[in-house]
């Protein structure tokens, strides 16, 4: 699995949680993880219960992971991986002495929503999308949001060098497994 942070801030919009956008917009071939600061504006939300929600925001850092270890892919198993990572960034976020507290697959510090995420799977792949809200500008008004920078003066050179850390520990904590599976006798 290989990490890949754009420069460019390019506009989330759901588009990239469909299979194979790291290959076809980025020429990424595998599993990867992307990231990126930028905006977000989702026009066709997949999560049934968010169907008639606006979900957007002017400045968010993003994850687009994508694995194929499992064939046929499995929503379940993403799920989990959904859940791992969530849990990775707070770790993350507590270190830099950001405290959120986590329900289900979002984060939140106090009262205010911090992130957004989705998992989904198609024939081929496994997707995980997850948006930290950088600041709360331009999320919708019906939803309290809060952001990074609205909790904690950091620059954006900080904010990178905090998704870099959760990439890599997401990476590293997929190869353990993996690792630990090829040690473990059954039967």
């Amino acid at each position: 699995m290989i990490h890949e942070h754009l420069k460019d801030r390019i506009l989330y919009d759901g588009t990239q949680i469909r299979p194979n956008w790291a290959l076809d917009e980025l020429n990424i071939k595998g599993p990867s993880i992307i990231t990126w600061i930028g905006p977000m504006n989702i026009k066709d939300i997949i999560d049934y219960e968010d169907k008639k929600l606006r979900i957007k925001a002017d400045r968010m850092a993003h994850f687009i992971i994508e694995h194929f270890d499992e064939q046929p892919a499995n929503l379940r198993l993403c799920y989990h991986r959904q859940r791992m990572l969530v849990m990775i960034l707070q770790e993350e976020l507590w270190e830099n002495g950001i405290p959120t507290r986590r329900e289900g697959d979002d984060l939140y510090i106090g009262t205010g929503k911090l992130t957004v995420s989705v998992a989904t799977a198609s024939v081929s792949s496994m997707k995980i999308h997850l948006g930290i809200n950088i600041t709360s500008k331009g999320t919708p008004e019906d939803v309290e949001t809060i952001g990074i920078q609205d909790y904690k003066d950091l620059g954006e050179d900080d904010i990178i060098e905090i998704v870099g850390n959760v990439a890599k520990k997401y990476i590293q904590e997929i190869r353990s497994i993996e690792e630990d599976i090829t040690k473990t006798r059954t039967g």
